[in-house]
């Protein structure tokens, strides 16, 4: 299963977590962990390229494993912004959390 953990100061996202596999399908042919793989990736390059922000980023060696920190020193703007395109993310990653609850799990904290 893959576990989504949201991590939030305030209202704002100031970090997130997903780790581990959905095991949905055969290697290279699972279709959740693809979906949330390019959610995620896709948040945060946009992110990095559309804010010009640097984020700190942990991916695990094989697979299965990201987190993400926000700098704390970004701008009002600059924070809107991410904050905008990583809850388009979260939004993204509950609506195939809604049709494949089995193989991911999100939680906020």
């Amino acid at each position: 299963m893959i576990k989504v953990t949201v991590y939030r100061k305030g209202n704002l996202i100031s970090n997130f977590e997903l780790s581990g596999h959905a095991e949905s399908g055969p290697y290279g042919y699972d279709l959740v962990c693809a979906g949330v793989s390019a959610v995620s990736f896709g948040a945060v390059n946009a992110v990095m390229e559309l804010c010009e922000s640097e984020l700190e980023v942990e991916q695990g060696s094989q697979g299965g494993y990201l987190r993400v920190f926000i700098p704390d020193d970004i701008d009002q703007i600059t924070m809107d912004k991410i904050q905008l395109l990583f809850e388009g993310m979260l939004v993204s990653l509950k609506t195939i959390e809604q049709e494949y609850s089995e193989f991911i799990s999100i939680q906020t904290n």
